[in-house]
């Protein structure tokens, strides 16, 4: 697997059949506006596309902020599509304003595509953007990508890990989660299927848990809504 700095480099292939590229042009190292690219065989997909909220001391006057999406518009006609991990803005937010530069199809649990298609109708683009509905802890293709869900806790229903597999290797992508037996929303992390995954084999996983490395922080921002 290859981490593509947004900053590319001269020379690299994403043509390359035998490379599986991750590019976050968002959410990597700050809080929000997560918009994360898989490459594979010439074929790119966006898992989360979401904002972040102006702070009035830092940006004054700017509600909301998103990730440049110059990279994938540049390669709309090989964007397969978008899946989002979950509803909260900071992984759906950004759909409404960036689609139409975008126009792919967007894949969703029922929860978040209910939301989604909620902020969708406010900008006028109920009508334009495809939805595809994905069961709980479901399977599917989009093109040489093999998704699955995988079922997470997190402060919200429907919160998913997804699985990207490809001919190359899988990717662990996890979304917002937390470890919680007992959660007040929705169901228990799937544990026994993340060992599944686990022993088939990972070539990385994309973790998403803000402040990660300080000790306990990653449960106490699971635990208050975003």
């Amino acid at each position: 697997m290859n981490f593509v700095p947004p900053k590319l480099q001269q020379g690299f292939s994403e043509r390359d059949p035998d490379a599986l590229y991750f590019l976050p042009l968002g959410g990597s190292g700050e809080i929000g506006m997560n918009l994360n690219l898989y490459g594979h065989d010439g074929k790119w997909l966006i898992v989360d596309c979401g904002v972040t909220f102006g702070e009035e001391e830092h940006q004054p006057g700017v509600d909301v902020i998103m990730a440049d999406p110059a990279f994938i518009v540049e390669r709309r006609d090989r964007l397969l599509g978008i899946v989002a991990t979950h509803g909260h803005e900071d992984h759906i937010g950004a759909i409404p304003y960036l689609w139409p530069q975008l126009q792919c199809p967007v894949w969703a649990t029922p929860f978040t595509a209910s939301l989604l298609r909620a902020k969708l109708i406010e900008a006028g683009l109920a009508d334009r953007v495809p939805i595809n509905i994905v069961p709980m802890s479901g399977r599917f293709d989009i093109g040489p990508f093999d998704l699955e869900l995988i079922t997470l806790t997190h402060s919200i229903p429907e919160p998913n890990a997804v699985v990207v597999r490809t001919r190359v290797g899988t990717v662990l992508h996890t979304g917002d989660w937390k470890l919680d037996p007992d959660p007040l929303i929705g169901s228990p992390t799937d544990e026994d299927r993340l060992r599944q995954v686990g022993d088939e084999g990972v070539l990385a996983i994309v973790c998403d848990s803000t402040n990660a490395l300080r000790p306990g922080s990653s449960l106490d921002r699971a635990n208050r809504p975003l």
